[in-house]
């Protein structure tokens, strides 16, 4: 199982939660958070939300198709993302900062734009735009113990989210299926860190701990999964390294809700790097070199390279460009 940390020690105890959280982030790249202040029930609601929304007819949810989105927002259905060139079965919204396009965009300024959000349910928008604001404080007080832990200052990447940061998040489920194993395939996130919100008494999610092995991670009550991003990988020289996971599709009968939030700085931010303490030092990985999979320093260029691979149809129809190698899923 993988370690659960409690946020709410971190008052009495900094320095030991901050300690518990570099060693997760260092041995597993994922972790159970408690402790979070934030309400069970929000959480469920949150989730019941989500559920109603995949339940409306196909033709709201194509109201919003990311199809109609240059900025890579909106809906996506079941079969319409990539992962490493292969069909991930799930239905998903990607939402993003609420922010006017630009002009003229090249490259990675095309990810800033509007959201596209569903007529129905009722409170839709409210609810997840008030979820994203709450998700979005508690990954910042997160990256700030995890810069203590590794001996910078405290807010060392206040400034990288300090102007325009470029979350994502998205409301997804996976329906059951008798003919595709892949509910999103192996991957790692883009941005600096991850916060997921899963359904109670689903399963599907593993992580790879080494090489070709991968263990179950269901849900905990009241908890988030938490794991690092490539950034924060670089951030680390890695130190902290980012971890493949993946989703199996549910069976027939059995589907999964799950709310990903994706902790990401401004688009032109990057990331420090930070200096460890020796004793960290000498256990550094340094930072993967994958040829298919290069890892920029600038989340800008990160999230272009993983949107674009995942959403080839959106990237040919409103930039012309198809994306060359393994596609990604964020």
């Amino acid at each position: 199982m993988l370690p659960v940390l409690d946020l709410s020690s971190a008052e009495n105890d900094p320095q030991a939660f901050q300690r518990s959280l570099r060693e997760a982030a260092h041995g597993y790249g994922f972790f159970y958070l408690v402790g979070h202040g934030i309400e069970t029930e929000r959480m469920h609601e949150v989730l019941r939300l989500a559920r109603r929304f995949f339940a409306v007819p196909d033709d709201v949810k194509d109201e919003i198709s990311q199809l109609k989105s240059p900025h890579f927002r909106g809906y996506s259905r079941v079969g319409g993302e990539l992962t490493n060139g292969r069909v991930d079965w799930r239905e998903q919204i990607d939402i993003g900062p609420e922010r006017p396009a630009i002009v003229g965009a090249e490259g990675y300024w095309n990810l800033q734009g509007p959201n596209l959000w569903p007529s129905q349910p009722t409170g839709f928008r409210k609810t997840f735009e008030d979820w994203e604001r709450t998700v979005s404080g508690l990954g910042l007080r997160l990256l700030r113990h995890w810069a203590q832990s590794l001996g910078a200052p405290e807010k060392v990447f206040d400034d990288a989210f300090a102007t325009a940061p470029a979350t994502l998040m998205k409301v997804v489920r996976y329906p059951g299926t008798p003919d595709h194993s892949q509910g999103v395939g192996a991957h790692k996130d883009s941005g600096v860190l991850t916060l997921l919100l899963v359904e109670p008494e689903s399963s599907g999610l593993q992580v790879e701990t080494t090489p070709d092995t991968w263990i179950e991670v269901p849900p905990l009550p009241g908890a988030f999964i938490v794991n690092i991003g490539e950034l924060l990988e670089v951030a680390t020289g890695g130190y902290l390294r980012a971890t493949r996971h993946r989703v199996v599709a549910p069976g027939p009968g059995i589907d999964r809700i799950s709310v990903p939030h994706f902790s990401s700085p401004a688009l032109d931010a990057v990331v420090p790097v930070i200096e460890l303490p020796a004793e960290l030092a000498q256990h550094s990985r340094g930072v993967e070199n994958d040829p298919d999979n290069p890892i920029y320093s600038t989340y800008g260029e990160n999230a272009w390279k993983s949107r674009t691979r995942a959403h080839p149809d959106v990237a040919q129809l409103h930039h012309g460009i198809a994306p060359a190698g393994q596609r990604s899923a964020y």
